[in-house]
Formats: C-alpha cells, structure tokens, sequence
C-alpha cells in the first residue's frame, strides 16, 4: 500500500480556510509555503504567518496538520517560517475577487512601503466606489481597517496592505 501523493498533500494543507476569514484557504492567502513527504512518511508544512501577532496561528498550524494527516499522512509537521517575511502581495488573484465577494476591500500592493504609510483610498466591495474614508484604523479583526463609503453609505472592511 503506497502513502499519499505530494499533490494531495498539498491540496489538502492548501485547501484549510483561515480562521478569522473563513471565505480564504491558506493558499489563497499564500501562507503555506512549502509540503514536503519524508521519506518516513511524515508530512513537512512550513508556514508563514500573515504577522507574528496573528492570535490565529496556533489555530493554523493545528488545522493544516489534521488536514495532512486526513489527506493520508502518517505524521504532520507544521514549522512556522518567519523569512522573508509574509505580505499582502502573496494573496492570490482568487483571494482578492473573494475578499471583495465577501464584502472586504482587498489590499493594494504592497511594495516597498513603510508600515507607517497609510492607504489613501479603498474601492467599496459592494458598489465600486473609490468616494471611501477610513473610519478607524483598526477593524474586526488586527489586519483590517474599518472603512465607510460616501456613495452607498455602507461601512466595509478593508484588508491593510503590509
């Protein structure tokens, strides 16, 4: 009887929703960053935090090694790998058009920026408008914002670029 193939294995670590937005799997937040099949048949996950602070993590590492293992793993490692470090940059094509369907602005790029520069402006996920404030810096969650739209009124989140 053969073990489970590293494609599976790595759909399956992949395919984990985050737990503070359930809507995003792992991948399409990108922070699975390596599986690896040993040759005892231990399933190797290396993730990378969306922040060191992230009160989710534990949560993650838990998830992803019980889906390793009932995707046929005998054992599941989960390390945590801190370089380089996680940005909003890796969030999938997917993640952005999901976070919007959710009714959360996606980030903007992340490039080069200090973590002290804000975001002028996010896009209303509900009607598209660009006519939005911030509200507070600090939204439902650590990584997001609390935004409200001056078109259609509606408040939003909005995912903070980093």
């Amino acid at each position: 009887m053969s073990g489970p193939g590293l494609a599976g294995l790595r759909a399956a670590a992949g395919a984990v929703p985050d737990p503070e937005i359930p809507v995003l799997t792992l991948a399409d937040l990108g922070v699975i960053r390596d599986v690896r099949l040993a040759a005892d048949g231990t399933a190797e996950a290396d993730i990378t935090p969306t922040y060191t602070g992230c009160p989710a993590t534990e949560v993650i590492e838990a998830a992803v090694a019980a889906a390793l293992q009932a995707a046929g793993a005998r054992r599941a490692v989960v390390r945590r790998v801190w370089s380089p470090a996680w940005t909003t940059d890796w969030i999938s094509e997917a993640g952005r058009r999901k976070l919007r369907e959710f009714g959360i602005a996606p980030p903007g790029p992340a490039g080069n920026r200090g973590p002290a520069v804000l975001e002028l402006t996010a896009c209303c996920p509900r009607c598209g408008s660009a006519r939005t404030r911030e509200v507070s810096r600090f939204g439902s969650t650590p990584c997001k914002a609390l935004w409200a739209c001056g078109s259609c009124g509606e408040p939003f989140d909005s995912f903070k670029a980093i």
